[in-house]
C-alpha cells in the first residue's frame, strides 16, 4: 500500500444518486479543493442490524475486499480478471484508493465494498480508472472536486439494500467531510438477459437513464 490513510466516518443519510452527480449549486464550494486532507480517525460505526461500516486501515483489509470482489465479478459475472494473486481482484489503481467495506458483525466478513479515488490521489497515478475508458476532456474542470468510485459490489447473500445504502451513506460523509462535490464511475451492464445474447437490459438501463439523469451537455463523454 501507498500512504494509506485511515478515514473512518459516521455513517450519513443519502438517497440514490445516478453514477455522475454533482451537488446542488447551493451546497458547492466557492472555490476548488487542492487536496483531501487525512481525517481524524472515528470508530467503526454499526450500519444497521448486523452490519458495521469503516475504512480499510491495514493490506488485510483491502485483501478482504479484493476476494469479495473477485468472487463477484469472476465467479459471477464471468469477467475474465488478470490478478497478481488468485482469487484477488487487483489492479494498479487499488494502491492509490481509500476502500470502503461493510463487515457482517457475526463473521466479521466483508459482504460490500467500495473504492474512492480521491482528487489528490488521481492526480499522484495521473488517471482515474474512467480515464482509460472514456475521454473525460469535458470534466477538466470539475478535477480538483471530483472522486471517482469504482469496483462497487455487495455479497450475494445480503442484497436486500440495507449494505448499498450504509456504502452509500459512509461516500457521503466522506463527500462533505473532505469539501467535494462531484462523483464519476464506471458502470458494467450485462448483454445477456435470460441466457441470451440480446442487449434488452442494456438498452433498457440506457432508455431510462437518457430520459431522467443525463448529465448536461458540457459533461457528457
Amino acid at each position: 500500500m501507498q500512504e494509506l490513510p485511515n478515514p473512518m466516518f459516521a455513517i450519513a443519510q443519502l438517497g440514490a444518486r445516478p453514477a455522475f452527480w454533482r451537488a446542488p449549486p447551493s451546497t458547492r464550494l466557492p472555490t476548488p479543493v487542492a487536496a483531501v486532507p487525512v481525517p481524524t480517525p472515528v470508530p467503526t460505526r454499526p450500519a444497521g442490524p448486523g452490519i458495521t461500516v469503516s475504512w480499510a486501515r491495514h493490506q488485510d483489509d483491502v485483501r478482504a475486499a479484493q476476494r469479495l470482489r473477485y468472487e463477484v465479478f469472476a465467479g459471477e459475472m464471468g469477467a475474465r480478471l488478470t490478478t497478481p494473486l488468485e482469487g484477488h481482484d487487483i489492479d494498479l489503481f487499488d494502491d492509490f484508493c481509500e476502500h470502503l467495506l461493510v463487515r457482517d458483525e457475526q463473521s466479521g466478513q466483508v459482504i460490500g465494498t467500495y473504492r474512492v479515488l480521491t482528487p489528490a490521489q488521481a492526480r499522484r497515478i495521473g488517471s482515474t480508472y474512467s480515464d482509460t475508458e472514456f475521454d473525460l476532456t469535458r470534466l477538466r474542470d470539475l478535477r480538483e472536486r471530483m472522486v471517482e468510485l469504482g469496483r462497487s459490489c455487495v455479497h450475494r447473500d445480503h442484497r436486500q439494500g440495507g449494505v448499498i445504502l450504509a456504502l452509500w451513506g459512509a461516500l457521503a460523509g466522506f463527500m462533505h467531510r473532505n469539501k467535494l462535490d462531484t462523483m464519476i464511475g464506471c458502470a458494467s451492464i450485462p448483454m445477456c438477459h435470460e441466457g441470451a445474447r440480446n442487449g434488452d437490459a442494456a438498452a433498457s438501463i440506457w432508455r431510462q437513464l437518457s430520459t431522467t439523469h443525463m448529465a448536461p451537455i458540457q459533461y457528457q463523454v
